[in-house]
């Protein structure tokens, strides 16, 4: 054995070749970024993200007049544009009715509806604004009723035409000719929803009411009470009730459909048959769709009905249900809160109306001069 030689290292670049080159590339690398990474815009970049810190915890207000005046001239603009939209949506809504109202007319001048005295079939395209239409619901044979009614609290003549003129109040009997050979009441809930065909098509109205021909009704009381609800689009106004369902055969009222209304037996909420009001949009709905609206045996229940799942508001005013007795309409006539309308509840109106109307006049009527003292 013998010493071992040393082995030459692999061949390659030397160590200190390698060192040089490193050394020689940092030189490099600080010179080229000397020249291309100014310290200035470091230290404005800097700043600017330190503004912009700032600004986020402190917004700051732009008090320029001239962004003012272009923000409300925007917002000036975008209002016009609304009533702009509003109004020509009123107008559609019109042209609509319109349309529906004389198509309505025409169809029901051919099946026979009810005839609206004293106004006639003709110029049913001359819509005009009035504040309500009243709809006295009768039947042919009941004269003695309408005439009792012309003696009290209904204007005549130029009274009549007067009120229509400065008030924008009509009043018309509806006489359902064709259908009251059999029974009258069905006669009634007939009649009613055939009132807003010709109606709805002659007169653009805030309201329509119905009224049966053996009610009292003071036009002022009315009138007031109506104008409060004057801008509320959808608006059903009455004596609200919930009565029970009659399910028994040979019972007056009975519901054939009493099964439809569940285990409580009860109707729902709705405005009593003798006198309720309903704002333009309802009657234009009730007019449109009146071919499929179901009718149930009592007429104030189907009203009612039609409206469940509308956005309806139901007004409850206790006012329009009053009695005939003197501890009812006479004593509140005499405190000054006359009532809209009065009825006897035992017979679904006056007592033998054709005779009594004059007497629950005397005593329960707001005065002659009532109506054209009230301002609405």
């Amino acid at each position: 054995m013998g010493l071992s030689r040393p082995q030459k290292p692999p061949s390659g670049v030397p160590t200190r070749w390698v060192s040089l080159f490193c050394i020689v590339s940092f030189f490099l690398g600080v010179l080229v970024v000397n020249r291309f990474w100014d310290p200035v815009e470091v230290e404005e970049e800097a700043s600017s993200a330190q503004k912009h810190r700032r600004n986020e915890v402190h917004p700051m207000v732009i008090c320029d007049k001239d962004v003012s005046v272009r923000t409300g001239n925007i917002l000036s603009r975008v209002s016009q544009t609304r009533d702009v939209i509003n109004t020509l949506d009123k107008t559609i809504s019109s042209l609509e009715r319109q349309l529906a109202a004389a198509r309505a007319a025409k169809a029901d001048t051919e099946e026979g509806s009810p005839m609206v005295t004293k106004s006639g079939t003709k110029d049913l395209n001359e819509s005009r604004r009035v504040f309500f239409v009243m709809g006295i619901i009768t039947a042919l044979r009941n004269r003695k009723r309408r005439n009792s009614i012309r003696e009290t609290w209904m204007p005549q003549g130029e009274e009549l035409k007067r009120l229509e003129k400065e008030k924008g109040i009509i009043i018309r009997f509806v006489i359902g000719h064709r259908w009251c050979f059999g029974s009258c009441y069905q006669c009634g809930r007939r009649a009613t929803q055939g009132l807003f065909a010709p109606v709805v098509a002659k007169w653009d109205a805030d309201f329509y009411l119905k009224v049966d021909d053996d009610v009292h009704v003071n036009l002022g009381v009315v009138s007031s009470t109506l104008a409060r609800h004057r801008h509320e689009p959808h608006v059903y106004i009455g004596c609200m009730k919930s009565g029970p369902v009659v399910a028994q055969k040979g019972i007056k009222y009975r519901e054939p459909e009493y099964w439809k209304f569940g285990e409580g037996n009860k109707y729902f909420r709705h405005a009593t048959g003798q006198i309720y009001a309903i704002s333009k949009d309802l009657a234009t709905y009730i007019l449109v769709n009146r071919h499929i609206l179901h009718r149930y045996a009592n007429e104030d229940v189907s009203l009612g009905s039609w409206f469940i799942g509308l956005d309806v508001e139901h007004i409850d005013d206790r006012s329009l249900c009053c009695g005939t007795t003197p501890a009812d309409c006479e004593w509140k006539a005499k405190s000054g809160n006359h009532c809209g309308a009065s009825f006897d509840w035992s017979c679904s109106g006056i007592c033998k109306s054709s005779v009594r109307m004059k007497e629950v006049h005397q005593r329960c009527g707001e005065g002659d001069q009532a109506i054209w003292d009230t301002s609405f």
